[in-house]
């Protein structure tokens, strides 16, 4: 159980989106007050789903062999091979879409766009995309928490967490440990605004920019390394 656990929050941690949905709230007014209710509401689902999970099981794992056991492993089992199939699909819609690119409209063809109309809009984007972000309340940013959940790999760790068994202190230790790791990114950049507001400013948004176009490599990464993780596991634990 610990090393899916521990996977399963780095790959959590690890993904993109959120990250840089949460540096956009943290560049709103009273960026690091809606930044922390980012982080409770984050934390919240993962205890919310942990708690759930135990209430279920009563803290107990299922026996091995047992049905509910082999259905355990069989969810778990589902849940990787879906990461490998979304991951593909991202991957081949991410060639599709540099085809796509590549093949654009040619110089004298009339499709060409003045670099200085194309630097206009950036930065009229960007200005109503800071102005969106102001807006943005404690309320909305808990919801966006929620929203940008991974569930998928939220679920793989609810298959996990059914073999949790909390009898022994040391896996109250492991279920803390994944709900640290699976927000510790979020907890870092909190951390970096409030201690160094002015570099981090600056840095943050390097990194969005950074994260945006490398967003789809980071994505199918982590759904094509988890998912055959969890599916090798999976099978070797239902035939071995």
């Amino acid at each position: 159980m610990v090393p899916d656990l521990l996977l399963i929050a780095l790959a959590i941690a690890l993904d993109p989106l959120p990250v840089m949905s949460f540096v956009l709230v943290l560049g709103s007014a009273r960026g690091v007050w809606k930044g922390l209710v980012f982080i409770l509401s984050w934390l919240a689902c993962l205890v919310v789903v942990i708690v759930l999970v135990l209430a279920v099981t009563g803290g107990q794992p299922p026996a091995p062999r047992s049905p509910p056991s082999t259905a355990v492993l069989a969810a778990k089992l589902l849940i990787g091979v879906l990461l490998i199939v979304y991951g593909g699909h991202r991957h081949r819609r991410a060639i599709a879409a540099a085809r796509d690119r590549g093949a654009g409209p040619g110089p004298g063809t009339g499709g060409g766009t003045d670099p200085g109309v194309a630097r206009a809009d950036g930065q009229a984007s960007s200005a109503r995309l800071t102005e969106r972000t102001d807006r943005i309340t404690a309320w909305a940013a808990a919801g966006l928490a929620v929203l940008l959940q991974p569930w998928g790999l939220v679920a793989a760790g609810a298959t996990t967490v059914l073999e949790a068994d909390t009898s022994h202190l040391s896996a109250w230790f492991v279920l803390f440990c994944f709900c640290l790791l699976a927000t510790a990114g979020l907890l870092a950049v909190e951390l970096y605004v409030v201690f160094s507001p002015v570099r981090a400013k600056v840095r943050l948004l390097r990194l969005r920019a950074w994260l945006a176009g490398h967003q789809e490599q980071a994505l199918v990464t982590i759904c094509l390394v988890l998912g055959c993780w969890l599916m090798g596991k999976s099978i070797y634990q239902l035939t071995g």
